[in-house]
């Protein structure tokens, strides 16, 4: 079922305004007969004029409202002086209701354009159906799209700009939450490794179940990939190291292990190098980061140790890969866990919490009830 529509009006010229005052209006009176159980929540997105000029604009776009009861409470103008920003704001507001089934009408040359857009801004959650905007108007109006045709594959150019204006919009957003923050051990002597684990503050992304630091993205989730590479920027920029050098393992929940400059297996828990200029990285939240340092070898490593991981000995397949690639001696090798789910808080089913029994007894709380709590930190220490 359609549950929003978007109507792009950005780049149409300032002099169609009675030409787009009729098309809007016209538009919005068929969708209000077509949606009189279900109304969609409706978003017209146009550009952001200065002084005077926006003034008018934004008094035409109300006179074309007026009158459209059922849509009244889901129907919003969204002014911005970017195509990035207004869709960005757009997409805030389908976050903000769960929507996710739109339909784009859009001028018929601004398609292609649009789509772009879309493709960085959105994931796979999200469905997105198209109608084409016929506007009426003589060819010296609409000099605007005479470059570009629908169907047509937009020059590279012309989507780098794109890329570089999303870019610099999301640059400019301010931080959530509180300043970027990075938690460091003492054990890992600083001037040999730079390192530390993150926090939840400091990023842009706004979705409610991610960190505003959020920094993996997935066709399940609803924050994209631009949004994560802002946030990596960020933190690299506090951090001191190159967002162009980071390596993050692709979790597996198992034990196998990456070792920098030999063939990179499809999925991998561990991570380990000992090239400098590198930045290893493995996410954590319930699950434990885990970094490994040896400043004999001056090797590191990276480790992603949720319940599984950790019973299948991803941290000891992390040491036994430093040992065997770069000769560390164990003995060498400092080991600190990173912030993880709590044994306070953390139940699984007996079944699992039989082998955390194994490892040691004191790993499970609770043990004869049917979702015994596990500390998964003394599991894995």
């Amino acid at each position: 079922m359609l549950e929003a529509i978007l109507i792009d009006l950005f780049s149409l010229p300032a002099n169609l305004q009675n030409n787009i005052q009729v098309l809007l209006h016209n538009t919005l009176e068929a969708i209000e007969k077509c949606s009189a159980i279900h109304a969609p929540c409706v978003y017209v997105m146009c550009c952001q004029r200065q002084g005077s000029e926006r003034k008018g604009e934004q008094e035409f776009l109300l006179a074309a409202l007026r009158g459209f009861q059922s849509l009244k409470k889901r129907l919003e103008v969204v002014c911005a002086q970017t195509t990035a920003a207004a869709l960005y704001t757009i997409k805030q507001r389908l976050d903000e209701k769960d929507l996710s089934i739109i339909k784009v009408i859009v001028p018929t040359l601004r398609k292609d354009l649009m789509k772009v857009y879309i493709d960085y801004l959105f994931t796979a959650v999200y469905q997105f159906e198209f109608e084409d905007l016929q506007v009426i108007s003589d060819s010296e109006n609409l000099q605007i799209f005479e470059h570009q045709h629908e169907g047509q594959i937009l020059p590279s150019q012309e989507v780098a700009l794109i890329r570089s204006e999303i870019q610099m919009y999301l640059e400019s957003l301010p931080s959530l939450k509180g300043e970027l923050t990075i938690l460091r051990s003492s054990l890992i002597p600083d001037d040999i490794f730079l390192h530390g684990f993150t926090t939840r503050t400091g990023g842009i992304s706004y979705i409610p179940t991610l960190s505003s630091c959020n920094l993996f993205s997935s066709s399940k989730r609803r924050d994209p990939q631009v949004v994560v590479k802002e946030n990596l920027r960020r933190l690299a920029n506090v951090a001191g190291f190159n967002p162009e050098t980071f390596h993050r393992v692709k979790v597996d929940h198992a034990n196998a292990v990456c070792i920098m400059g030999k063939t990179e297996p499809d999925d991998y828990d561990g991570i380990v190098t000992d090239q400098k200029g590198v930045t290893l990285a493995a996410p954590g939240a319930d699950c434990i980061p885990v970094l490994f340092a040896d400043p004999v070898r001056r090797a590191c490593g990276a480790a992603h140790s949720g319940w599984k991981g950790t019973l299948l000995g991803v941290s000891m397949a992390t040491v036994n890969a430093m040992v065997s690639e770069y000769g560390c001696n164990v003995k060498d090798i400092l080991v600190v866990l990173g912030p993880s789910v709590g044994p306070c808080c953390y139940k699984l089913p007996h079944e699992s919490a039989k082998e955390f029994h194994r490892i040691d007894p004191k790993c499970v709380r609770l043990f004869d009830s049917a979702n015994p709590y596990i500390d998964i930190r003394r599991a894995t220490r």
